[in-house]
């Protein structure tokens, strides 16, 4: 016998927010607790690197690429931002982390990941989203697990590759800045 607003399989309730693979969405699709959960691990870790006494590049780089950076990329394809201000939080680590290594202090950001030999976090979720398309275009991956991800245009009669990847017209910000919608202007 059941109850009102009960099932025989118990209570269903609605949650704000559901961890998956270790990245957390809420109920509208966003990313935002996510994105402030890592910024805040990685500043965590980025204060265990300042601890060290004689902080020198050689030492540096190896310790931030390791411990920091991965809590910044994890599952990017996923949750990569979209808004400015999210773009500069997450850039904003990685730029306190390089001012914390004496002999560039004074330097830009620009000159401070010149001389460390590091990307952008931008240029490396960009990059990371082309070899993903790469691999998914070109059957490095499961076709039964990427399948209806990209709409190609056969038979275009533009020069080039036979495998054009067609946008479809996005009307919400969800979608726009989807992975298969947001790759594809890169």
């Amino acid at each position: 016998m059941e109850e009102k607003g009960y099932s025989m399989y118990g209570n269903i309730s609605k949650t704000g927010n559901v961890k998956d693979i270790g990245v957390i969405i809420d109920d509208k699709l966003n990313f935002s607790i996510h994105l402030a959960e890592k910024i805040n691990k990685a500043n965590m870790l980025v204060g265990l690197i300042r601890t060290f006494q004689h902080l020198e590049p050689y030492i540096f780089k190896p310790l931030y690429t390791a411990l920091v950076r991965p809590h910044l990329e994890y599952a990017n394809p996923v949750w990569c931002p979209h808004l400015v201000k999210d773009l500069e939080a997450v850039e904003n680590v990685q730029r306190r982390a390089t001012k914390l290594l004496p002999s560039l202090k004074e330097l830009s950001y620009e000159e401070r990941l010149r001389k460390l030999s590091l990307p952008t976090l931008a240029y490396r979720r960009s990059r990371g989203d082309q070899i993903e398309t790469y691999k998914i275009v070109t059957g490095l991956y499961d076709r039964n697990c990427t399948e209806g991800l990209f709409e190609f245009r056969e038979g275009s009669s533009t020069r080039g590759n036979s495998r054009k990847i067609f946008k479809p017209r996005a009307r919400l910000d969800l979608r726009k800045y989807s992975f298969n919608n947001r790759v594809i202007n890169n």
